[in-house]
Formats: structure tokens, C-alpha cells, sequence
């Protein structure tokens, strides 16, 4: 079990990142997505990641020849996915195993996926159950709602289906069957969460609408989709860790480059804005995502209360929690209860190592209230969650921090402690 040792930089820093991974969940769907074409994909700044590889090679059983040119990945799709002859390995993504319930559904032929402990840990019935109620044939263990999960594709229904939570894990499968579904499908969701499935569909030449009921309207594909032609930008949910960094250190800035700008992805830049750190944002265009730079500087923070566009902060509120922890005042997280189904029960990992920081706190069962003022150093359990390991490494900044279990961080930012370290 790997462990991080982070020291306290004690000095300004004033920095230009152009090296953070690329966006995962964009990432992600590049693969999946090039299948629905018949012509070759270029994707460049594809994360090599261990997740997102692991989707690549997924979309390699299936029958796609993947071709490597420098940053560049070229996806040629088969004229039909081939069937695999081996158990499809997703890792700790909950994005993938997810998103290929809903792209498997409607496949001829049959699917097992699986991932490592943690992923077989978390509940999928939530996208199970509604691929079931349009005719998708899923099982596993507790009835479906832990991997292994086994699909045998099927002729699906057209549906009109009201989501009960808002994910975009759940709406994406939606919309991935929808394409091979009988008729026109609408699916609705209480709050917009990442939109990134319905942007590059479209993009695609995918037909994805919103009606004026709040419905996604998605009309099946009676052809094959233009190839995708994308670079993928950088991810917002892993640079805030850097943004986080420059907020609570003295006369600190941090500039990150080639950002996408989606709104529902950059909203914790808008809650350590209202938290009092300084932030612009410097837009270019992109066929696919607002794409542009964000930079960040230090100033005294504030108390914040975070109670809506919860499903646009579900991967940042573990760092967010660290710059709450040096606020002046309280801050409160509410409405948030699916952190608890993350790649650990976010909420309580994110209290259980605050209070070992010496961190006043009040746990809800959506969220937690934190007593802000100073962070001390502790020796932190990651619970295998990527994030949470990196959010205590942000503060070990400020009070030095061990954090244990930190091969999750292979998961989603390779190169974060090299980053981390041009800091100091």
C-alpha cells in the first residue's frame, strides 16, 4: 500500500500548468462513442489513465483496431462489435461500467463487465433497473446491483422515463440505448448534470433536444455517426486541486491551461470564487466543449453554504472541503447524498479524515457542516478513493500530511505528485 508524504511549502507560488491530464469523462466516451461511426476516430490528448485505458482496450475487444501516433489515438470501428471471448474489465470506473450497460443493452450478443473491489462495491440497479423497464436483459449479483454485471443485448423500447437521481452515469446509459431503441425516447432529469454524452452525440450528427417539457429527446440512429475529430481538453475536476492549492496559500496564483469551460463541470470554481478566491476565466471556441484557461489566486476565504447544482460538484467537494476546513466561519453541504455512492462514501471519508485533522464537523446524511479556521497534520485512509487522497495531499500544503493508499491516483492523474511538486 502506497503512501504520500506531503510536506508544507511555507512560500508564494506563482505557476502556468499545462501538463493535467486530460478530462476523464470525456476521455471515456471518445472511445465508446467512436464505436456508433464507420470511419476512423482521431482523438488526441486521450488520458492515459488507467481507467480510461481500460475502457480502450474494452472498445479494442469489441473488434476496433486502435492505432497510436504520438498524442494522437485512431479508432477504427468493426462493420459489427464482435462479441468478447473475456470478462470486459472497467477498473474503478463507475463511468464505464455504466455507460456500457447502456451501449451494450441493445448489442447482439453477450457481455460480462466487472472492475476492481470498489467498483464491485457500488450500486448499479440505478441504471440497471430503467435499461430493464425498456427491455434490457441485465443480471448480477443482489439481483444486478453489484458487478459482475452480465448483459445480453436486445431489442429495446421506446420509453419516456423520469430519473429518480440525478447522474450522469444513469442519464448517459439512457440516451446510449435510446440510439438503438423502436421509437423516439425522452428522459428527464430534476437538475442538468454533465452534459459532455449529449454535446459530442450531437457533434456527431446524433439527434439530442431538449423540449420545452424539460425532456431529452433522443431520436434513434438510422445511420452511422460522423467520426469524432477532438482534442480533449483538460479536466476541470483535477486541476481544481491545484485551484485549491493557490486559494489557501499566502500570495499564491495558479493559471491552467486549456480547461473546459462547461458550466456544469467548472461550478466549484464558482464556489471558491464565492468563497472569496479570485477567478477569471479566458474562453476560446471548440466544436465539442468550451474550451479555455482559469486562473486562480489567494485571498481570504469565507463560510459557504453549498445546497444546489450538486451533481456539477460531486467530484470536487472532497477538495472544496479542505479550502471550507481554512474559511473564516462555517460552511455547510447539503442535498448532497449521493457522495455516499462514490468510489467511497464520500461523505464520510471526507468528516472521518477532518476529524483526524482536528477539524469540527456535523455529519448529515446529505452532507456535513464544517467549523472552518486551521487544518492539522494527520495520517490519512484514502478508502481507495482517488480524490480523496489527492484533496488531503492539497492540504498537506499547508501542515504537512501522510496519506495512505494512494495507488488509486493511478486511476484519473498519473502525473499529480509531479505536478505537486513544481509547487514547492
Amino acid at each position: 500500500m502506497e503512501t504520500l508524504n506531503i510536506k508544507k511549502i511555507g512560500k508564494s507560488f506563482d505557476i502556468t500548468i499545462d501538463t493535467i491530464s486530460s478530462d476523464k469523462s470525456i476521455s471515456h466516451r471518445c472511445a465508446m462513442f467512436s464505436l456508433f461511426s464507420n470511419k476512423t476516430s482521431y482523438i488526441k490528448n486521450y488520458l492515459t489513465a488507467e481507467d480510461t485505458l481500460n475502457t480502450l482496450s474494452i472498445v479494442e475487444q469489441l473488434g476496433a483496431k486502435i492505432k497510436k501516433d504520438g498524442s494522437y489515438i485512431e479508432i477504427t470501428p468493426p462493420n459489427k462489435l464482435t462479441e468478447p471471448e473475456d470478462v470486459l474489465d472497467c477498473g474503478n470506473s463507475g463511468t464505464a461500467i455504466r455507460l456500457f450497460c447502456g451501449l451494450f443493452a441493445s448489442v447482439e450478443g453477450a457481455f460480462t463487465l466487472t472492475g476492481d473491489k470498489y467498483l464491485r462495491a457500488r450500486p448499479m440497479k440505478r441504471v440497471a433497473n430503467p435499461l430493464r423497464s425498456i427491455g434490457a436483459k441485465i443480471d448480477g449479483r443482489e439481483d444486478g446491483n453489484k458487478a459482475p454485471l452480465f448483459i445480453r443485448g436486445n431489442k429495446l423500447k421506446a420509453f419516456k422515463y423520469q430519473s429518480p437521481v440525478n447522474s450522469a452515469q444513469v442519464k448517459s446509459a439512457m440516451i446510449l440505448a435510446a440510439l438503438k431503441a423502436e421509437d423516439t425516447c425522452k428522459y428527464k432529469e430534476e437538475e442538468l448534470t454533465r452534459d459532455h454524452t449529449e454535446r459530442m452525440l450531437n457533434g456527431m450528427g446524433a439527434n439530442i433536444k431538449l423540449d420545452n417539457e424539460g425532456f431529452i429527446n433522443i431520436k434513434p440512429l438510422n445511420d452511422y455517426l460522423k467520426p469524432l475529430d477532438i482534442t480533449v481538453p483538460t479536466d476541470p475536476s483535477s486541476s481544481f486541486f491545484f485551484a485549491v492549492a493557490a486559494a489557501i496559500n499566502p500570495n499564491s496564483k495558479v493559471t491552467i491551461k486549456n480547461v473546459t469551460l462547461n458550466p456544469t463541470r467548472i461550478e466549484a470554481y464558482k464556489i471558491l470564487e464565492k468563497m472569496g478566491a479570485k477567478v477569471e476565466y479566458i474562453e476560446k471556441e471548440n466544436i465539442y466543449e468550451p474550451i479555455g484557461d482559469i486562473i486562480v489566486e489567494h485571498n481570504e476565504l469565507k463560510g459557504v453554504d453549498v445546497n444546489e447544482n450538486i451533481s456539477w460538484l460531486i467530484d470536487e467537494l472532497p477538495a472544496l472541503s479542505i479550502a471550507m476546513s481554512l474559511a473564516k466561519g462555517n460552511s455547510k453541504v447539503s442535498n448532497a447524498k449521493e457522495l455516499r455512492v462514490k468510489e467511497s462514501d464520500r461523505i464520510s471519508s471526507v468528516i472521518e479524515n477532518l476529524k483526524l485533522c482536528g477539524v469540527d464537523y456535523t455529519e448529515f446524511e446529505d452532507g456535513y457542516e464544517i467549523v472552518g479556521g486551521s487544518i492539522n497534520k494527520a495520517t490519512i485512509n484514502s478508502y481507495g478513493d482517488h480524490r480523496i487522497a489527492m484533496s488531503f495531499a492539497i492540504a498537506g500544503t499547508i501542515c504537512d500530511m501522510d496519506i495512505e493508499d494512494t495507488q488509486c491516483i493511478q486511476t484519473s492523474f498519473p502525473n499529480f505528485k509531479e505536478i505537486l511538486d513544481t509547487l514547492y
